[in-house]
């Protein structure tokens, strides 16, 4: 325990204060002693340390255990933090069905949308806040792609709430399909990488170097829908992957580690987790019988994000729990984490903020938000303050101020095929959520 809090306090998650009683020789005389401050680093100890119930949490191992014998997925990763203190951290099942690796905390899993806050939305918040343009700037005055269509008037703010008549998703790969086999056309694709074809989208798989241009053509062109209301779409996070290329002069990639991943200590949250981990520390996601005809084993899952070398702001992200903890931390703790400010207070309001509400649209800027109707996003048992993002993939994040929790829900359900809904059905995300809301014994 001693070398647990020792370690805690010197990353700066827990202050030290202590103060010799005796004297050690000359060296040290009575009363030395090193007082260090609290970095809000996330540290790590017992529920009842910030009021809540061990025996409450516990009951997650019920949920657990539902997820795998009911085949909703082979296994998951479950975490919850409340003032700033990792206080459950568990991992059940296995990798696969197969049941030959079981998922270790350490283990990272396709974020699918939950990207989109934490890999698309802080270089979005970081270029706004830094002037390059506010949230009621025309997307054609960002993307030169979009003078000119039927979206250059568009507020960014009505684009990042989903309530700008924009369409859900556009299918990329299936324009490079051949239609006489139903199979990758040799038109776009090659076994092995040359200049031509360098987008990597999966194992010895590249695709045309051009499509990128293509796939933002698609975007530009795609029409609008007839009436405007709430309609989630990604289409601009990956427009805004181009953006932050040309405006930065990196990929999202380099950028995300750069400004946020590493100096959070957030190894695991990254892009193409092949080139800096092994293969099984990475949870497989999905076996693609419909295009790239392999199984997805740290490769994106979602199709348009491959097109783009595995590098979006949609989709493309993987972690583990905790390292996406360290993120949904540092926005509950208004852009300060580890002794370093990384936005300011009133830009995570901004962001975190229904515009639409009125018009029955739930969701900030980037951020999803509690329901407002029926759907269930959440328990419904969290605070209107309240934020987070679920990916497609079966994973979810969600943070609230008022009762200082994170909470992390990691799984592949899409490994027993992507038609496999039982966990979406059954609500077991948000049902794990309730538990742990029930697990507060202490305001």
């Amino acid at each position: 325990m001693a070398q647990d809090i020792s370690a805690q306090q010197i990353f700066g998650a827990l202050t030290t204060k202590g103060k010799l009683p005796v004297s050690i020789n000359n060296d040290f005389p009575v009363g030395t002693g090193i007082k260090s401050t609290n970095l809000h680093r996330l540290s790590y100890g017992l529920p009842e340390e910030v009021g809540m119930s061990t025996e409450k949490l516990n009951r997650i191992d019920s949920i657990a255990t539902i997820v795998i014998d009911s085949a909703m997925a082979p296994g998951m990763q479950v975490l919850v933090a409340r003032k700033g203190k990792v206080i459950f951290r568990k991992s059940y099942g296995y990798h696969t069905d197969k049941k030959l690796y079981k998922v270790q905390n350490t283990d990272l899993y396709d974020l699918a949308s939950v990207t989109k806050i934490l890999g698309g939305l802080p270089l979005i918040m970081k270029a706004e806040e830094e002037g390059k343009f506010t949230i009621d700037t025309k997307l054609g005055d960002l993307m030169p792609v979009l003078k000119g269509t039927d979206k250059e008037d568009i507020p960014l703010k009505e684009a990042l709430s989903h309530n700008a008549r924009i369409v859900p998703w556009i299918p990329y790969y299936l324009y490079t399909i051949d239609s006489t086999n139903m199979k990758p056309s040799e038109k776009y694709y090659r076994r092995k990488a040359n200049t031509k074809y360098a987008i990597q989208v999966a194992k010895d798989f590249y695709l045309r170097t051009d499509y990128k241009d293509t796939m933002y053509q698609m975007m530009a062109d795609s029409p609008l829908l007839e009436k405007k209301e709430y309609r989630y779409s990604g289409l601009i996070f990956y427009l805004f992957n181009g953006y932050m290329e040309k405006e930065y002069g990196k990929p999202m990639n380099l950028l995300n580690d750069e400004f946020f991943y590493k100096p959070l200590g957030a190894k695991t949250l990254t892009y193409n987790p092949l080139e800096k981990f092994p293969i099984n520390d990475i949870v497989p996601t999905e076996n693609d019988k419909t295009y790239r005809g392999q199984l997805l084993h740290g490769y994106v899952h979602d199709q348009g994000a491959a097109m783009f070398g595995g590098v979006n702001g949609n989709a493309g992200l993987f972690s583990n729990s905790n390292d996406i903890a360290k993120m949904m931390q540092m926005y509950l703790q208004e852009g300060y984490y580890g002794g370093k400010r990384y936005f300011k207070n009133e830009t995570i309001q901004k962001f975190n903020h229904r515009y639409f509400e009125k018009d029955s649209v739930r969701r900030g800027l980037g951020f999803d938000k509690p329901q407002l109707d029926d759907t269930k996003a959440t328990c419904g048992c969290v605070s209107p303050k309240s934020f987070g993002h679920s990916g497609f993939t079966g994973t979810y994040t969600w943070a609230d101020p008022e009762t200082e929790l994170v909470y992390v829900f990691l799984s592949n359900r899409v490994y027993l095929g992507s038609d496999n809904n039982r966990l979406l059905k059954s609500d077991i995300r948000t049902k794990a959520q309730q538990l742990v809301q029930d697990a507060i014994i202490e305001k």
